[in-house]
């Protein structure tokens, strides 16, 4: 029998499993095929959404003295994950490829779904894992990035995102005005760049080539090629095509996250290449609860740059006067941001509002608009 204690533990972390629902939900598509394909999209979308409307925010923040032992139901979720996405992914991929009730749109459907289930909970479980200590959970985070083909995704948020964010060096932070349609292939470009020339730059300084095989990118692109032969073997040329266009929804739903977090929110300028300290009004947060159920906390953003690596359920709440916040939890800010009409006229009188509130001393807003540095004062 459970003890009492633990069971509350169990209750305590539950809500944070809601994201296996998604999984049956997948192969329920793929057997029914025809518009049933749809639903995982309109599922952790709306549903979530949905979730926040009932739910409302939730302000509460743990106890930060809180155990590794007692995080242990918090932890299972991201440990049970890759597995989990391993044999979903390539086991749908065999599925769809030797069956005959599924119609070309409708696998192309399919394996839609399965990119928003790979980049909306995949990648974000890989985020939490890339950044903690223990080289086990390090190397789950880049066996899950691997299966959407963005391996190099760890080095340039560890590298580049983290040192940088709020300024030009950073590729992902979107500049004020910037629609995503513009936002995103320059993302997909700058940041494979920027994230080798990171890891090159940290062998130089310990005088090695960028070819030694301590850079991570040799792990990256062998993960890659494995995953790449799985699709292969599971599906032949149909599945491997099928394998690429989901790793391409699930790069596009991290992007377009990226893109809500930190818009428009850049770090003061100070000269001489320096830039102030990142603080918790440089990104955007909410506090709502069923899309923080969804992904685990991401929304507490500003509390993540502070303490990266935390562990999602201690992140802390920041307040409207600490931090800025969105009027919507990110699924529905991401699908705003598709209609740069609706975006700009939602955000960007709220960057205004936020320039004033912290920066009323900056008249001169134009380098900042398009990533650029400003002249030294």
């Amino acid at each position: 029998m459970i003890a009492p204690a633990q069971v509350a533990k169990i209750q305590r972390a539950l809500p944070f499993w809601l994201s296996l629902v998604l999984i049956p939900l997948a192969w329920f598509c793929a057997v029914q095929g025809g518009w049933a394909v749809l639903l995982v999209p309109l599922i952790a979308w709306y549903l979530f959404s949905f979730l926040d409307a009932l739910a409302g925010l939730n302000k509460e923040n743990a106890d930060l003295s809180t155990s590794e032992d007692d995080l242990f139901w918090y932890r299972a979720i991201t440990i049970i994950w890759p597995p989990v996405q391993f044999l979903t992914v390539f086991g749908l991929i065999y599925y769809a490829t030797h069956t005959e009730h599924l119609s070309t749109a409708a696998m192309i459907g399919l394996f839609f779904g399965v990119g928003v289930i790979t980049g909306t909970i995949g990648i974000n479980y890989s985020h939490e894992l890339m950044h903690q200590k223990n080289n086990k959970e390090r190397w789950l985070g880049d066996i899950l990035l691997a299966m959407v083909l963005y391996s190099h995704f760890r080095s340039e948020h560890l590298r580049v995102h983290h040192l940088y964010v709020g300024t030009p060096k950073d590729p992902v932070t979107a500049r004020y005005n910037e629609g995503f349609h513009r936002f995103f292939p320059r993302v997909l470009r700058q940041s494979l760049v920027s994230s080798f020339n990171a890891e090159k730059a940290m062998l130089a300084r310990r005088s090695l080539p960028w070819h030694h095989r301590s850079n991570p990118f040799w792990r990256y692109w062998a993960l890659q090629g494995i995953m790449i032969a799985c699709a292969l073997i599971a599906g032949g040329w149909i599945g491997l095509a099928l394998f690429v266009w989901q790793a391409f929804v699930a790069i596009w739903q991290l992007e377009v996250v990226n893109y809500v977090e930190h818009y428009g929110l850049t770090r003061e300028y100070l000269g001489d290449g320096k830039y102030e300290h990142v603080k918790p009004h440089h990104s955007w947060n909410a506090a709502h609860t069923g899309t923080n159920w969804l992904l685990i906390n991401l929304q507490r953003h500003s509390d993540h740059h502070y303490k990266p690596d935390r562990r999602f359920p201690l992140l802390q709440n920041y307040s409207e006067d600490e931090a800025p916040q969105l009027p919507h939890g990110y699924p529905l800010m991401s699908l705003g941001a598709m209609v740069p009409s609706y975006w700009r006229r939602v955000m960007n009188p709220k960057v205004r509002e936020w320039r004033q509130q912290y920066y009323p001393h900056i008249e001169d807003w134009q380098p900042y608009n398009k990533g650029q540095n400003p002249m030294p004062r």
